[in-house]
């Protein structure tokens, strides 16, 4: 692992070892509109990566909606020890891993990839370029591509860290230039989450469809 991932996975580390899991500004209850989506685009037996999922409660829905083929990636080894402990034995049917998206090297394909709030977090060139090296790696042709950031009229920092906030139409543009002709939108939506102390965050959240055919 690189000193910049070094650093970074202290500070996510830090963020979830210093409170509880439901006063996480990012915390929800239920991990919507993200599990609509999933089940949307991806039937039960599809194989879904959950990137940044950290301590979210997405691959304990996923479960009880009949997902088999889960894999949480995060860089934060404190947040899914969380997540573990919470799953209790049914963490088994879940795949773990510890690692920083922009370095690592997947060793399979997944059907669906998902993303809430990773990307928007690469505010430099090089990490977003190593994040969609990454995700070509990762999606089959076919494979479809939620990815999650804050919108144009969102924060500028979260925990404590700066972003890079997008539109659709910038995230699509930014995703194409990157990977020209890889990655066909297919949607998009906005969405106000809720922080636990009742403050409102703006999101956008766009669906690209890897292309080729699985």
């Amino acid at each position: 692992m690189s000193t910049d991932s070094t650093e970074r996975q202290a500070h996510w580390d830090a963020a979830y070892e210093g409170r509880a899991e439901q006063a996480l500004t990012w915390f929800q209850e239920r991990p919507e509109p993200s599990l609509g989506l999933i089940m949307e685009h991806a039937a039960p037996g599809a194989a879904v990566l959950d990137v940044g999922g950290g301590a979210s409660r997405l691959p304990d829905a996923l479960l009880q909606a009949g997902y088999a083929d889960v894999t949480v990636l995060d860089l934060s080894e404190v947040a899914l020890s969380a997540a573990r402990a919470r799953l209790g034995a049914r963490a088994d049917a879940v795949r773990w891993i510890c690692a920083d998206v922009t370095e690592w090297e997947p060793a399979r394909t997944y059907d669906l990839w998902h993303d809430r709030a990773v990307f928007h977090f690469l505010t430099g060139e090089a990490g977003r370029a190593a994040y969609v090296a990454t995700l070509l790696r990762a999606l089959r042709p076919g494979g479809v591509a939620i990815l999650s950031t804050f919108a144009l009229d969102g924060p500028e920092k979260c925990s404590g860290l700066p972003v890079q906030r997008y539109s659709p139409e910038t995230l699509a543009e930014t995703l194409e230039a990157l990977a020209p002709g890889a990655f066909r939108p297919i949607g998009a939506l906005a969405h106000a989450h809720q922080t636990p102390s009742g403050r409102s965050q703006s999101f956008q959240v766009s669906l690209f469809r890897r292309a080729g055919r699985g």
